[in-house]
C-alpha cells in the first residue's frame, strides 16, 4: 500500500502556503484605529444566514464522510483480501469510490453557496461604497488620493471574498477535520495518536519558521514589484512619455528601471529558494512523521498487536492532520486580515455627507424655473482654513442676465460660484434660485437647473456620442447633434474618421484644448439648465481658440442667467453687471462702463491686464 502525501508547489494556495504568517501591523493600526464589531460584519450575511448554515453543514458533513476511507482502507487490508471475500472487496471499493464522489459533489456545491454569498455580499458593498463616496462634497476627493478610493473599493472589498470562501470555510473545515481525524486515529490506536502529538509540535514549528522566512523574502519582492509597476505607470502613460520627451528624462527613467528590475532578479531568485527550503523542509516532515509512526508500530513495546491495515489507515490519517492544524493555528492572522479589510471599507461608508438631499425637497419644475440667483450674506470657511473664503456676500442676478465675477487670484471668485451649483454649502447665509433656498432642492433637480462649464475639461475615455449623451441619457442623436451645432464644434466631430462614434481618447487628449471645452459646452447645452456658471472656461487657451470657444458660451448663454468667473477681462465687457472681489468680499459692482469710469479696483485690474498685453505684444 502506498501512501501519497499531495504537497502545493512553492507560493501556491491551501493552508500549508500560509502557515508561518504573522498580522500584518498595519492591519493591526487600522483595527486599533477603527475597530469593527462582529456583529456589524454578521449583518452583511445576515440575508444569507440560511445559505451560510448550509455552507457549514456541508463543510462538516464533507469532513465527516471522508474520514471513513481509512476504515474502508483497514476492511481491505486486514479483512477483505487475506480471506479473498470477493463480495466484501467489492462492497468495499465501491464504498471509496462512493466517499471520493460524495465529497467531490459536496465540495462543488459548497463552493458555489459560499461564493455566490461571498460575491453578493460584494456586490452590495461594492455598490454602496460607491453611492456614498459619490454623495461626497469635492473636498473629500481633494484630500483623497484617487488611487487610495480605487484600491478600497477593487482591492479590500475584493478580498472580502476570502472571508466567506476561504477564512471562514477553512476555519470551519480545518476544525472539522482536526477534531474528526484525532478522534479516528484515537479509535485506530492510542499508542500512535499519543506518539503524533509528541512529534506534531516540533514539526509545525520548523515549519513555520521557515515559512516566515520565505515571507519576509516574498514581501520584499512584492515592495519591488510595486515600485516596477509603479515606475511603468509613470513612464508609459501618455503624460508620463510625453514628459520624458519633453524633458529628455527618458534615459534616466530608463536607467531607474533597469535597476528596479536588477534588485528584482535578486528577490526572485531568493523567493524561489526560501520556496524550496519551505517544500524540503515539509517534504521532510512528511516522511519522518510516517517513519516514525512505523518503527513504533514495528515495536513490540508500543505496537499493542497491531495489524497491518490499522497502521495504514492511521499513517493515512495522520497525513491528513497536518495542513488543518496549520490552518488553524494561522487563523488569527486571517481573521485580523479580514476583519482590516472591513474597517477599511466601513471608514468610507460611515464618512459623514457634507452636501447630502433634504429630508422633505421643495418641489420645483425645471421648465418653468426663471433663473433668478440671489446671494444673501453669505459667508463660506474651508475646514482646513483660519480666513474665510467669503464674507458678508450680497448680489442679484435677475433671470436672464449675466453677472461677471473678477478679482485677483484667491480673492473668492471661484468658492462663490461652486454655491450655485452647491459644489459647497455656505457657512452662512444662504444661496437661492427663484427664492428657495438650494439646500431645500433636491440635487437632481439642482443639476437639471444649473449647469457648470469649468476650466479643467473631463471627457470620458468613450465615444463623442456617448460623451455628450452623459448630460442626457435620454437624448437622441438629431439633439445632440444639434447641441454640437450650437457649441460650434459638429464641423470638427463630422471630420473625424468616425464621427460622432470616435473615441475620444485617454482624458480626451485626441482633442485640442478649446475643441475639449466646445465638447464640455455642447455637453451642457444637451441639458438645457436654466443657470448657467463658466468657471474660467478661457483662461487657459490663446486668443484665436479662445474667439472660438467665447462665441460658443455667447450661444449658450443665450437666454439664461449666467454667471462668469473670468481671468481675462475682455472676455466679460459686454456682461450686465461686474462684481470685484477682494479677499472673499464685494468690493464693487456695475457695468464696465461704470468701474472704469470709477476708477476704483476694477479700473486697476483693467489696466494691469492691458499692460500684460503690451509685454506679451
Amino acid at each position: 500500500m502506498v501512501v501519497v502525501y499531495s504537497m502545493a508547489e512553492p507560493g501556491g494556495g491551501g493552508g500549508g502556503g500560509r502557515s508561518g504568517r504573522t498580522a500584518d501591523p498595519s492591519d493591526r493600526a487600522q483595527l486599533a484605529s477603527a475597530p469593527v464589531p462582529l456583529r456589524r460584519v454578521a449583518a452583511l450575511f445576515a440575508p444569507y444566514r440560511w445559505q451560510v448554515a448550509t455552507v457549514v453543514a456541508l463543510i462538516v458533513a464533507s469532513s465527516v464522510v471522508a474520514l471513513a476511507t481509512p476504515f474502508l482502507v483497514r476492511l481491505v487490508i486486514d479483512e477483505a483480501i487475506p480471506r479473498q471475500d470477493v463480495p466484501l472487496l467489492g462492497w468495499t471499493v465501491a464504498a471509496m469510490v462512493g466517499v471520493a464522489a460524495t465529497t467531490a459533489v459536496l465540495g462543488v456545491v459548497q463552493t458555489w453557496l459560499s461564493t455566490t454569498v461571498g460575491q453578493r455580499v460584494m456586490h452590495g458593498l461594492r455598490t454602496a461604497v460607491f453611492s456614498h463616496l459619490q454623495r461626497q462634497s469635492l473636498g473629500f476627493f481633494t484630500r483623497t488620493r484617487g488611487g487610495e478610493v480605487q484600491s478600497r473599493l477593487t482591492h479590500d472589498i475584493g478580498g472580502m471574498q476570502s472571508v466567506v470562501t476561504s477564512t471562514a470555510t477553512s476555519l470551519a473545515s480545518n476544525a472539522t477535520t482536526v477534531v474528526g481525524t484525532v478522534a479516528a486515529m484515537v479509535a485506530l490506536s492510542w499508542r500512535l495518536s499519543l506518539l503524533s502529538l509528541l512529534v506534531l509540535p516540533p514539526a509545525v514549528l520548523l515549519t513555520r519558521k521557515v515559512a516566515r522566512m520565505r515571507r519576509a523574502v516574498t514581501a520584499e519582492r512584492q515592495r519591488s514589484l510595486a515600485e516596477l509597476h509603479a515606475q511603468v505607470e509613470e513612464g508609459l502613460s501618455i503624460s508620463g512619455v510625453l514628459l520624458g520627451k519633453t524633458l529628455g528624462a527618458g534615459p534616466a527613467q530608463s536607467r531607474r528601471f533597469a535597476t528596479t528590475s536588477e534588485d528584482l532578479v535578486g528577490l526572485e531568485v531568493r523567493s524561489q529558494l526560501a520556496g524550496r527550503w519551505r517544500m524540503a523542509t515539509m517534504s521532510i516532515v512528511f516522511a519522518g512523521i510516517p517513519a516514525l509512526i512505523y518503527l513504533a508500530a514495528g515495536l513490540p513495546a508500543t505496537s499493542g498487536g497491531m495489524t497491518i491495515g490499522t497502521l495504514v489507515a492511521f499513517t493515512g490519517l495522520q497525513g491528513w492532520l497536518f495542513r488543518p492544524l496549520m490552518g488553524l493555528l494561522d487563523v488569527g492572522v486571517s481573521v485580523t486580515s479580514s476583519m482590516a479589510l472591513f474597517s477599511r471599507v466601513f471608514e468610507y461608508l460611515d464618512l459623514p455627507v457634507e452636501i447630502d438631499e433634504p429630508a422633505d425637497p421643495v418641489p420645483l419644475d425645471p421648465a418653468a424655473v426663471r433663473g433668478e440667483v440671489r446671494f444673501e450674506n453669505v459667508s463660506f470657511t474651508y475646514t482646513d482654513g483660519h480666513r474665510p473664503a467669503l464674507d458678508g456676500v450680497d448680489l442679484v442676478v435677475p433671470a436672464g442676465t449675466s453677472l461677471a465675477l473678477v478679482g485677483e487670484t484667491g480673492s473668492g471668485k471661484s468658492t462663490l460660484a461652486s454655491l450655485v451649483a452647491r459644489l459647497a454649502d455656505p457657512t452662512r447665509g444662504r444661496v437661492t434660485i427663484d427664492g428657495v433656498d438650494l439646500r431645500d432642492l433636491s440635487l437632481g433637480t439642482l443639476a437639471q437647473v444649473v449647469g457648470v462649464v469649468a476650466q479643467e475639461t473631463y471627457l470620458l475615455h468613450t465615444t463623442v456620442r456617448e460623451n455628450l449623451r452623459h448630460a442626457r441619457p435620454g437624448a437622441g442623436d438629431a439633439e445632440i447633434e444639434e447641441a454640437a451645432r450650437r457649441a460650434q464644434v459638429h464641423d470638427v466631430i463630422a471630420a473625424l474618421p468616425d464621427g460622432y462614434d470616435t473615441l475620444v481618447g485617454a482624458r480626451g487628449h485626441r482633442f485640442s484644448g478649446g475643441e475639449k471645452q466646445r465638447i464640455a459646452i455642447a455637453r451642457t447645452l444637451l441639458r438645457d439648465p436654466r443657470v448657467l456658471v463658466l468657471d474660467e472656461a478661457t483662461s487657459a487657451l490663446d486668443t484665436r481658440t479662445e474667439r472660438a470657444v467665447q462665441a460658443a458660451l455667447d450661444e449658450a448663454s443665450r437666454g439664461r442667467t449666467t454667471i462668469t468667473i473670468a481671468h481675462r477681462l475682455s472676455t466679460v465687457r459686454e456682461a450686465d453687471r461686474i462684481a470685484v472681489l477682494s479677499a472673499g468680499r464685494v468690493v464693487e459692482t456695475g457695468t464696465h462702463e461704470e468701474l472704469v469710469a470709477a476708477g476704483g479696483r476694477y479700473e486697476e485690474l483693467v489696466a494691469a491686464g492691458e499692460r500684460e498685453v503690451a509685454l506679451a505684444a
